[in-house]
């Protein structure tokens, strides 16, 4: 049964989906949502996640708080910024030296950075372990440094190795 339907929880969601999506029970809707689904959780399969090891969850709900704390004054930063529109402003890419080397950690940090108006993860050199990070206001290379390295790596290298 499991290689027939590997993933039966994301298929079943996907089912779900596609029905609501549609906003009909009748079966032809049905009979396209369950070929989907099957699809889909082979497409799944194929992709072969990996498996996330949490070593302490415990640390979640802080870093999530400061992440949206985060994101929300910088939304207000970015506004004032633009709004601003000052000459001597001067946006730029830094590169920033990482210890993290755990996959979920690294796409977590990604999409914490990505997710923050006006920073942007462009690229990692996994040998280097250097971060290219693009920002809006870049005033102070090394408080940017910091705040990568204090507020967010260091938290999810303890949530994630």
């Amino acid at each position: 049964m499991r290689r027939l339907l590997p993933h039966p929880y994301s298929s079943a969601f996907l089912f779900v989906m596609w029905m609501l999506l549609n906003e009909t029970i009748s079966p032809g809707p049905a009979l396209v949502g369950l070929v989907f689904a099957f699809l889909g959780g082979l497409a799944l399969s194929m992709l072969a996640p990996m498996r996330i090891r949490f070593h302490r969850l415990e640390l979640v709900p802080k870093l999530a708080g400061r992440i949206m704390l985060d994101i929300a004054r910088s939304n207000f930063e970015v506004a004032r910024v633009i709004l601003r529109n000052r000459p001597d402003r001067r946006q730029g890419f830094i590169r920033i030296p990482l210890d993290v080397r755990t996959d979920s950690a690294l796409a977590a940090l990604a999409c914490v950075l990505t997710a923050t108006p006006g920073t942007a993860w462009i690229d990692f050199d996994v040998e280097t372990g250097i971060l290219l990070m693009h920002v809006l206001d870049l005033t102070d290379e090394e408080m940017w440094v910091r705040i990568v390295k204090e507020r967010y790596e260091q938290p999810l290298m303890e949530i994630f190795q």
